[in-house]
């Protein structure tokens, strides 16, 4: 059993993304998790689940913000993913990953603090797309969900993993 934090898109902007991945039927990401920002990756977050009351007393002294999404990225040619900018949705990941006290390992594996690139996940190989499929995905992307939209932040939502490589919402987690 797995976690993991993420910021949540307006659902209208989550249903555009949703219905943007669904037009490749062997894409899916829609069946493993909602779209969302990654705020934190699952390194650190145990079962005891410790680490909720830490997020929980760092969100509580941390102000609201905006997170503005951007054009399609590639990390490698295996995974497509809209890019996302915030100032403060970096510090918010750094309080976090600093205050569950990661090992110097775990950062390194999840990509945490200096390697941290805030994004959502359009598609990847892993869930069935081919690196062709990506590159035209992109393409398109770039027509069918711009303009990008600014997000107000005002919660971050924990997933728990529920069955293998499935993700549901578990918690939300009010900011300031």
């Amino acid at each position: 059993m797995h976690y993991f934090i993420g910021i949540v898109p307006t659902d209208e902007y989550k249903e555009r993304i949703t219905n943007f991945q669904k037009k490749w039927a062997n894409n899916r990401i829609t069946e493993v998790v909602e779209p969302h920002i990654t705020l934190k990756a699952q390194g650190g977050l145990t079962l005891d689940k410790e680490w909720i009351r830490i997020v929980e007393s760092i969100c509580k002294n941390f102000n609201s913000f905006s997170v503005t999404v951007s054009k399609p990225m590639f990390f490698g040619d295996d995974i497509l993913y809209l890019s996302a900018f915030s100032e403060d949705l970096n510090m918010l990941h750094k309080n976090i990953v600093q205050g569950i006290y990661l090992s110097e390992d775990l950062i390194k594996k999840y990509f945490e603090l200096d390697e941290f690139t805030p994004h959502i996940t359009l598609g990847k190989t892993v869930y069935g797309l081919s690196k062709n499929e990506l590159k035209d995905m992109a393409k398109l992307a770039e027509e069918e969900l711009s303009p990008y939209p600014t997000i107000e932040v005002n919660f971050i939502r924990i997933y728990q993993e529920t069955e293998p490589g499935i993700y549901k919402i578990y918690l939300d987690i009010p900011l300031k």
